[in-house]
């Protein structure tokens, strides 16, 4: 039969889930993923088009269409194989990657079905490869020249892999005690199990690739000082960590987090399992958790299983919401409360300096912003008052401001991120490089990853002196 005359399934596979009463008490993953036989299924969705305009809405070119073509003829080392190629962190990306506004994005199915499900089938093959316990390590020959990198979150490991495979002899430097960035501190269990982040990079550290923890660039050593040290180029891919707040009354209330460290305790240091970790956090009956985004969906859902009532405040509507679709769809079955159209102006405590309770102003929907968005404005007169015992800001990060205030001769904007070229990664230091959100502001994991492989590729033509 040809491809005109075949019969497309309109719709994708659907993933099997945790049921959302049980999965709200627990931070055991919610997506269970693909068995082989629906795999396979859904791998047959694709038609296999010869433009494969989803390889161009992929920020490292994964070849979808190759990998997805294996899955349907149940070659799956082939078709894990096929993605390492480009990508050294596929199981990572097969669960966090918004797929639905990339690479799904320009499936050409889905301009009147549904798209091929191409980050579902990433897990799948990733995960399959996983529990079989697969060696895939190629080797590698020495070039005799060493690169450190600082930040091990997406966008540093994917330049370290791409490094690692090409010779280079890659030095990550880590500021926390466990390695993976944004990966381990900043997305939850019940999203991305740490035994996974582990395993990805564990994958790296197989390439030969050097992964030093609890070392502080800009404390333990300066760029300066790991360029003296023979060091023949530098990645900065230290991320997005430093949480902005409101400046508003009451925000140094105890009860009041930022969304970093609130999921940082949870998520790297886990105090939802006290007391067998001694790292406790409070949260009371009720939690507020201010913003839209990913984090905010995080937040709420992480407050939700240690036992609280958990509110997400938004100043837009869910259509102007930057979350993924999928993340506010779990939230509310989960019992996540939505309250619209509203944004805190003073935040009310005790004579003990605890929150007790979150003044908010309501807002309407104005003529769109900067970014398409509408703009809310506020309503005068319209005030409301939420009894809280915690709240969690998660309206967004910038760049940690130490690497910079240590290299002085490193060019930062005003907002702080560093400046680099966009296609190369390049700085205003000669043999530094920078991308991910350090650059960009906060971002996907995919983008960051993105940024990490075009500096990789950059960092060897620099060094191998074709630039």
């Amino acid at each position: 039969m040809s491809q005109e005359k075949r019969k497309i399934i309109p719709k994708k596979q659907p993933m099997p889930y945790q049921d959302p009463g049980v999965r709200c008490s627990n931070f055991e993953e919610v997506a269970l993923g693909y068995s082989e036989e629906t795999a396979v299924l859904e791998a047959n969705r694709c038609i296999q088009c010869k433009n494969s305009p989803c390889i161009d809405g992929c920020p490292v070119g994964i070849d979808i269409p190759a990998f997805i073509k294996m899955i349907a003829e149940r070659d799956f080392a082939g078709a894990i194989s096929k993605i390492k190629e480009k990508n050294y962190l596929p199981a990572i990306c097969g669960r966090v990657c918004p797929q639905e506004s990339q690479c799904e994005n320009k499936c050409t199915i889905g301009k009147k079905n549904e798209p091929v499900a191409i980050g579902r089938l990433e897990r799948f093959i990733a995960d399959w490869e996983m529990a079989q316990g697969l060696e895939s390590t190629p080797d590698i020959t020495p070039n005799g020249k060493k690169v450190a990198i600082v930040g091990s979150g997406p966008s540093g490991l994917t330049t370290a892999a791409c490094l690692g495979l090409k010779g280079y002899q890659v030095t990550v430097f880590e500021a926390l005690h466990v390695a993976g960035g944004v990966l381990i501190y900043g997305i939850p269990e019940f999203r991305l199990p740490k035994k996974i982040v582990a395993r990805e990079i564990e994958n790296i550290s197989k390439l030969g690739v050097d992964i030093r923890v609890n070392a502080v660039v800009g404390k333990l050593n300066s760029i300066d000082e790991l360029l003296e040290q023979g060091y023949d180029a530098v990645y900065i891919g230290t991320g997005a960590g430093l949480p902005y707040f409101m400046n508003i009354p009451g925000e140094n209330l105890n009860g009041v987090y930022s969304a970093n460290e609130f999921l940082t305790r949870n998520n790297l240091m886990k105090a939802y399992k006290f007391p067998d970790y001694l790292t406790p956090i409070r949260v009371g009956d009720r939690v507020a958790v201010i913003g839209g985004g990913n984090v905010a969906m995080d937040s709420a859902r992480t407050a939700l299983r240690l036992g609280a009532e958990s509110n997400i405040i938004y100043r837009r509507t869910i259509k102007e919401m930057p979350a993924r679709y999928e993340e506010i769809e779990h939230a509310m079955e989960e019992g996540v409360q939505f309250e619209y159209l509203a944004s805190p102006i003073e935040i009310k405590g005790n004579t003990e300096g605890r929150v007790t309770s979150i003044i908010c102003q309501k807002y309407e929907l104005g003529d769109p912003d900067e970014s398409g968005r509408r703009s809310p404005i506020p309503i005068p007169g319209e005030v409301f008052e939420i009894p809280v015992d915690t709240v969690i800001m998660a309206i967004g990060q910038g760049p940690n401001p130490l690497v910079p205030q240590t290299t002085p001769d490193l060019k930062i904007n005003k907002w702080g991120n560093i400046m680099a070229d966009a296609e190369t990664g390049a700085t205003s230091m000669k043999g530094v490089y920078a991308g991910g959100d350090v650059v960009t502001g906060a971002a996907t994991v995919i983008l960051a990853m993105g940024a990490g492989k075009s500096a990789a590729q950059a960092i060897d033509e620099y060094l191998q002196g074709a630039k």
